[in-house]
């Protein structure tokens, strides 16, 4: 009998007679998915082990891909999602199916809303059970549950399919506007056994998964012509200004062109919070006085206030929207200057249009902006000097102000409510991609996840601050970040609960719904897994207990005792939040 014919096929795997096992070399769908990632420059994974994929796990590792194994499968996802944000790379989550792979999409989702380009990978049940619904081990369709949350959502039943599979999902996650993926893998996939050699070229190397986009000359002479026009222009700079790592283009055009730029808050550092063009510290009188405003890499969204209302005054507003998704144009506001493009490619444009025809912005509009920030930043001072005891979040933020000032190179994790609110104006940052915080969503719990991957990516020392509530979404990661030694700061605001830790229950039965335990000490959970833990009470006790623990490169967590009164309903976005006017009749 021939070789070929020697071989069998029950339930789409291959069964190999020994005999012709001894002729040829195989491979199979473990190997594949390792070989597909690899040959696509994946580097790292991280993901949470179990059925039916924690031999792929383990095979990545001896491979030569890092993988982080998390302990909860949405930290990993937000890790994953940084991770793309960072290096332009589609971050790799590998989940468990199932109840995994729903706590993975949340940082799916997220992902897809902030543009940060990933892929979920979960393992799956088998088909035709969970097609006739007949009760597999956590049968679940998991490919139509993701597609709705997700920029792109595949399928891979044969091993042969896997290098296109993989291609796929790398370049639905970065071409265009960057997003999430999903890429399904049913257990029986791994163990699908075929030629090597025809598994070898079954591969696909992505070639230019995210190719420039080039605004039209129309759509950027009618931008410039709006901007010469402008007697009060801004730039605002979000988000996707830093992902696109267009920094000298953006940095070049802004101070040639002199017009003030405001950073949203992923975007601060990619010119000096510092800078004299920078207004950030009178970001209310720059969106409601500026007349002509370009907006490169950020929405006009909630965080913008859809660019109308009050936040915007009276003045007429005429907008230039740099993004390279046609229709995020008009979703708001008209926008009278499209410029659809990669940022790089648009603003290099636009560089290129800044001859000697240009003339600055008029001194009036540069210096109210000046004088806007300075009386602001005078304003605020007094409050980020104050060494009380206990201390509230403005004494303590000053104290970490300084930490990154003396560390710039440091990358800042953030979340909270007023942890993350006040933070934002408080730290200066210096240089780009090293502010990471909750996005677009506004979402709780990202903390660790970022912290962690901001670690592995990029060799630097974390700086992750965060409020109580916030970081026990995610808290139990701080094993991980010891188990993998890796230099992460945490500084935890500990008022004793949500916004406060003073509300109370009327009945008196329960302790109020956004009270915590009163002085919990978390720095004991991180000395539990063998890292430093430290309590502090006063603004000086942390900036030293945080610069040690900076210079040493340790994983510390240091409890910071703020205030219980500390703190606002909400933090600044209280309107956002309904309060019943009506009071019940006794």
């Amino acid at each position: 009998m021939a070789t070929a014919e020697k071989s069998k096929i029950e339930d789409n795997v291959v069964h190999i007679d020994p005999a012709a096992e001894a002729e040829r070399e195989l491979t199979d769908g473990f190997h594949l998915v390792i070989d597909a990632l690899k040959l696509n420059g994946i580097e790292t994974i991280y993901g949470v082990p179990g059925i039916p994929i924690t031999d792929l796990g383990r095979m990545c590792q001896a491979e030569g891909i890092r993988v982080i194994s998390f302990r909860h499968e949405q930290n990993a996802g937000n890790a994953a999602a940084i991770a793309g944000f960072l290096t332009k790379k589609p971050g790799i989550c590998l989940t468990v199916s199932a109840p995994g792979f729903l706590n993975g999409l949340t940082a799916l989702a997220n992902a897809t809303t902030n543009c940060f380009p990933m892929i979920l990978i979960s393992g799956s049940s088998e088909r035709e059970i969970v097609d006739l619904q007949q009760g597999d081990y956590e049968e679940m369709d998991q490919l139509a549950i993701a597609k709705p949350l997700c920029k792109a959502a595949f399928r891979v039943l044969h091993a042969a399919d896997i290098g296109i599979g993989v291609a796929r999902a790398i370049r639905a996650a970065v071409s265009g506007r960057p997003g999430g993926v999903y890429l399904d893998l049913p257990a029986k996939l791994f163990g699908q056994v075929m030629d090597a050699e025809a598994g070898a070229k079954s591969l696909v190397k992505v070639i230019d998964p995210a190719p420039a986009q080039i605004p039209a000359p129309a759509a950027v002479d009618r931008a410039m012509e709006l901007l010469k026009g402008a007697e009060r222009p801004l730039v605002i700079l979000g988000k996707g200004a830093a992902y696109a790592q267009a920094d000298d283009e953006i940095r070049a055009f802004i101070e040639k062109s002199g017009i003030p730029f405001l950073p949203m808050s992923m975007a601060k550092g990619l010119l000096p919070d510092t800078h004299p063009q920078s207004a950030g510290a009178a970001r209310s009188t720059a969106l409601k006085d500026a007349d002509v405003v370009l907006l490169v890499g950020a929405r006009l969204n909630w965080l913008l206030s859809h660019g109308k209302g009050k936040t915007w005054g009276d003045a007429p507003k005429k907008f230039i929207q740099v993004d390279i998704e046609p229709k995020e144009m008009d979703s708001n506001v008209e926008i009278a200057a499209p410029l659809v493009g990669d940022i790089g490619s648009v603003i290099a444009a636009l560089n290129a249009r800044l001859d000697g025809s240009w003339k600055a912005p008029p001194a009036q509009w540069t210096e109210s902006i000046r004088t806007k920030k300075e009386a602001n930043i005078a304003k605020m001072a007094p409050k980020l000097l104050k060494n009380s005891v206990p201390m509230d979040f403005h004494s303590a933020l000053g104290a970490l102000k300084n930490v990154i000032k003396e560390r710039p190179d440091a990358l800042l994790v953030n979340e909270g409510a007023n942890t993350l609110d006040l933070a934002r104006g408080i730290i200066d940052m210096y240089e780009p991609r090293k502010r990471l915080d909750v996005g677009t969503w506004g979402v709780m719990g990202i903390g660790m996840g970022f912290a962690i991957a901001a670690a592995v990516e990029s060799g630097k020392k974390v700086l992750a601050v965060e409020g109580d509530s916030a970081f026990g979404f995610s808290g139990m990661e701080v094993e991980t970040i010891c188990r993998y030694n890796l230099p992460v700061t945490i500084v935890i605001f500990n008022n004793n609960g949500i916004y406060r830790g003073t509300d109370t229950d009327p009945t008196g039965r329960d302790p109020g719904t956004t009270v915590f335990v009163p002085g919990a000490r978390y720095d004991k959970m991180m000395e539990a897994f063998g890292g430093v833990g430290v309590n502090v009470t006063s603004p000086d006790e942390l900036y030293r207990a945080v610069s040690a623990a900076m210079d040493s490169g340790k994983p510390t967590l240091i409890n910071a005792e703020i205030d219980p009164a500390a703190g606002s309903e909400s933090g600044n976005i209280g309107s956002l939040n309904p309060q019943s006017v009506v009071k019940k009749k006794k």
